[in-house]
């Protein structure tokens, strides 16, 4: 298992060698995304906690790392190496993902009766983790 913030180099590297970049929020919801489909296969991609945010499902080391960047695209290089399995189910997760538009990735987390929803509850769950089997059985 890697870290999140492992991951979400590896994503920022492909998105940038793919010259694709992301932003910090597209970044959130690709790493929700990724972490879904790693559970949905009976495993986690990484150990930390996805929190729920105003704007969607958030790992908190990472949102750290990357909220200087604001919406700019985050465009940088990193030197890290994943298994083949990761960089499949990772790749095939952010190229489906990163072409939407931001605020379409917050709709979908967003969306009545999924994970975020559920914990958000209209702010009252602010900043609580989503279970991980909530993430796995609720996307």
């Amino acid at each position: 298992m890697y870290s999140a913030l492992e991951i979400a180099k590896y994503i920022i590297n492909k998105c940038t060698k793919d010259k694709c970049p992301v932003s910090n929020l597209q970044l959130q919801k690709i790493l929700y995304y990724v972490q879904r489909e790693f559970l949905q296969q009976g495993t986690k991609a990484f150990p930390e906690e996805i929190e729920a945010w105003q704007f969607g499902p958030v790992v908190r080391e990472v949102y750290r790392q990357y909220c200087g960047f604001g919406a700019m695209p985050i465009r940088m290089q990193y030197d890290v190496r994943l298994t083949l399995d990761y960089m499949r189910i990772i790749d095939s997760t952010v190229e489906k993902k990163r072409q939407l538009n931001p605020w379409d990735l917050v709709s979908d987390t967003h969306s009545r009766g999924k994970a975020w929803d559920l914990i958000y509850r209209n702010g009252a769950g602010d900043f609580q983790v989503i279970p991980q089997e909530l993430i796995r059985s609720k996307g």
